[in-house]
């Protein structure tokens, strides 16, 4: 009986075994497609971008068309995009649901719009633009070898890492994003292959096979571990924290207001780009326009304005706010990385160090993805500083609350336990039931001091 139960375990084991077996050169396989098309799909975009905004800077005046290039990207959305213009919260919305098919369309439309808009000089980033177009690849290749429910949401999370790792070339940030992004403190380890083998595949199909060179960024010089630096980090970090809930609320606050004040997004982008052109002449430089990419690299080398990174958080949420097409990451790169420089003059700490927390604090603030930021820090900046790297990330996730970039996310796990969210809640709900207990409690108290003078 024994040797009976002992061979019936050995079958299971086998069985098992091969069934892991199977599935590991499955999604190999999956994911290094979608990989392929991200990559190939971000190269392209990359080199556009690049072109686009050398010619901006050849001919300052594409600036004064920027209201024109926005009123043309709206009516390409609202003539054809149907609930593309949903961008990355309709990919996460899918993952979630699986109710709302991501059209082809996406794509191509979401990269005609970020290339008109860094074109005419607003500002945004390229993230969004990178896993949106992953994102709808991935899922027209899951429509055409027939995947099924369960398999096409990981297809999903594979586009986004692919695009993601791809257009920043960080393919251990991008798996991870990839996974974190979702949900606010839960991680699915069942896509962990399918995304590191696209995140993976989609940098090196990028890098490799298209040419394409990523920014590099200069390695970080750690400073000594002491009781003031570790106090000074926390501060500071606190401060990056406060910055990407200020970037999230107001963005998210400019395209309510603008949509209240302009039915038609036509008119809402031509207005936006208006805005844009005057903040222009009301700071009087140009380098907030576009990715900024100069004003980053700035921050690690050279002195910059002391407010830098407040008028870069000015001009992408109105760029954003009012319609135009772009991601966020970039901005918040040269957001955190600016208010770090500034920050290092008033803790009298090493500049560069500086920079870097806040390059990443604040991207892990407005994405609550602490482990994919502090991966890109490592990626970008080396592993002096990971101590530093990590503590940021961390106390920034934590004060950020629920205040964030993607409004479809999920909050899986609270962050502590004294805030009762209930698993599921998505950060646009949060946002509603925060509004709504707000005005709750000031009706309570005034009619608590009617009474009282009653």
């Amino acid at each position: 009986m024994k040797n009976t139960n002992d061979g019936n375990i050995q079958k299971r084991s086998n069985f098992w075994h091969a069934a892991l077996l199977r599935s590991f050169f499955k999604w190999i396989w999956l994911g290094g497609v979608v990989g392929i098309l991200s990559g190939s799909a971000s190269a392209i975009f990359l080199i556009a971008l690049e072109y686009v905004t050398d010619t901006r800077l050849q001919h300052p005046w594409l600036l004064f068309l920027l209201p024109l290039g926005g009123a043309l990207v709206s009516f390409m959305y609202l003539k054809f995009g149907k609930n593309s213009s949903k961008g990355n919260n309709l990919i996460i919305e899918q993952i979630h649901n699986g109710n709302e098919a991501i059209p082809l369309r996406m794509a191509p439309l979401v990269l005609f719009g970020t290339l008109v808009t860094h074109l005419f000089g607003g500002s945004a980033g390229r993230e969004g633009t990178a896993v949106q177009m992953g994102g709808s690849l991935a899922e027209r290749f899951g429509k055409w070898i027939k995947a099924g429910p369960i398999d096409r949401k990981i297809l999903l999370m594979c586009g986004i890492s692919g695009g993601f790792g791809s257009v920043f070339g960080t393919p251990l940030a991008g798996t991870v994003f990839g996974l974190e992004v979702i949900a606010i403190g839960l991680i699915q380890y069942e896509a962990l292959i399918p995304c590191f083998t696209a995140s993976f595949v989609g940098h090196l199909v990028t890098t490799q096979l298209w040419g394409v060179e990523h920014v590099q960024y200069p390695q970080m010089i750690a400073t000594a571990l002491t009781l003031i630096v570790l106090l000074k980090v926390i501060a500071a970090s606190l401060l990056f924290a406060l910055a990407s809930i200020c970037f999230s609320e107001l963005t998210h606050a400019l395209k309510k207001l603008f949509s209240i004040l302009f039915r038609n997004p036509m008119l809402k982008s031509a207005v936006g780009g208006l805005i844009v052109i005057g903040l222009v002449y009301l700071v009087g430089s140009r380098e907030y326009l576009g990715l900024s990419v100069p004003l980053i690299t700035d921050a690690f080398h050279q002195d910059i304005p002391t407010f830098a990174f407040l008028w870069k958080l000015i001009f992408t949420s109105v760029t954003l706010g009012t319609g135009f097409q772009g991601g966020e990451v970039t901005p918040l790169f040269a957001i955190g990385a600016t208010l770090g420089h500034t920050l290092a003059d008033l803790f009298h700490m090493y500049g560069p160090f500086l920079a870097a927390l806040g390059f990443v604090a604040v991207f892990c603030g407005a994405t609550h993805t602490p482990i994919a930021c502090f991966l890109m820090g490592i990626e970008l900046f080396g592993s002096n500083g990971a101590v530093y790297l990590f503590i940021a990330c961390v106390i920034s996730y934590l004060f950020s609350g629920y205040s964030g970039i993607y409004t479809s996310q999920r909050i899986g796990v609270s962050k502590s336990h004294l805030m009762n969210v209930p698993p599921g809640t998505t950060l646009a709900t949060r946002r509603n039931l925060t509004f709504m207990e707000r005005r709750s409690k000031v009706h309570k108290e005034a009619e608590e001091t009617d009474n009282q003078h009653k």
